[in-house]
């Protein structure tokens, strides 16, 4: 059916759209499990499994005006892809329109924090992720995966960042980590102080009047989302991402998200990230409904 190659209820004009959905179908940095470039795709599918309307908030997604920009070109090298995305979004976000970026690898996510207008209110980056993806470089590529917190910090510095949710890094990221100082709180953490209480942390270190929340779906257990590049045990649940996603709302910008490899399931993960998409999408339209 043609409609499942674009996302759910994304029936509005560009022009008229709040909410733009672009789909990055590139995984050339995957160090593991490749497939994360089937990703959109898939996400896109499964948005049509769900009701537009929401039981939490009574908004229905019928009502939001989302417009679906398609895929970007499938790129040679990470460079390009960086340049591509943030010529794509750049003028998404000056004409004051919410991104919602569907990877491909975690290398997409750096370009469109970097696509963020200079001299627009102050940005801060809830960054999710099992892995700190805070090294210089890794396989010989700056805008490796790996390296894709380092280089939002670069963008906006080490204060304006939080990773949550991670539970592997290496010796070299927490050495490099001690003289920068970019904040993060373990999943070992959350599981022990609870989900609220360590979200709240988080949000409570970025002091910046604007939100981007960028998902590496392996935050989340591999239990529930096991259809991912590099899997990794003892993670957080859908419905701890799910909070994030509605205590964020009230300053959130734009959203990622990111290392769905459909090949690796049935299903389950990208439907769950499309899950995550629309609840996005219905929390920030209920905090700008005052609901």
């Amino acid at each position: 059916m043609a409609h499942l190659s674009t996302f759910a209820d994304a029936v509005a004009d560009l022009d008229d759209a709040e909410f733009v959905v672009l789909g990055v179908p590139f995984d050339r940095t995957t160090s593991f499990r490749p497939g994360a470039r089937f990703g959109p795709d898939a996400i896109r599918q499964h948005s049509w499994n769900f009701e537009s309307y929401d039981l939490e908030t009574g908004i229905d997604l019928g009502e939001a005006r989302i417009h679906d920009l398609g895929n970007t070109d499938e790129y040679g090298s990470a460079e390009q892809m960086v340049e591509g995305v943030r010529a794509e979004l750049r003028p998404i976000y000056r004409a004051g329109k919410f991104p919602i970026l569907l990877g491909g690898d975690h290398a997409c996510a750096p370009p469109s924090v970097e696509a963020y207008p200079d001299g627009a209110p102050s940005l801060g980056v809830l960054y999710l992720d099992a892995h700190l993806d805070f090294r210089s470089s890794y396989l010989g590529d700056r805008r490796s995966h790996a390296c894709s917190s380092r280089r939002i910090v670069e963008k906006v510095g080490a204060h304006n960042v939080v990773v949550l949710g991670v539970r592997s890094v290496s010796h070299e990221e927490v050495d490099d980590n001690r003289s920068i100082g970019m904040p993060f709180v373990t999943a070992h953490e959350v599981a022990r102080e609870g989900i609220q209480a360590t979200v709240q942390r988080a949000l409570n270190m970025l002091k910046t009047e604007r939100l981007y929340v960028s998902i590496d779906i392996d935050v989340i257990d591999p239990a529930y989302a096991a259809a991912t590049g590099t899997p990794e045990p003892f993670g957080l649940t859908p419905r701890d991402v799910k909070y994030v996603l509605d205590q964020a709302a009230p300053r959130l910008v734009g959203l990622d998200i990111m290392e769905v490899a459909p090949p690796y399931d049935q299903g389950n993960t990208s439907a769950l990230a499309a899950r995550l998409a629309r609840e996005a999408i219905v929390r920030v339209m209920a905090s700008r409904r005052g609901r």
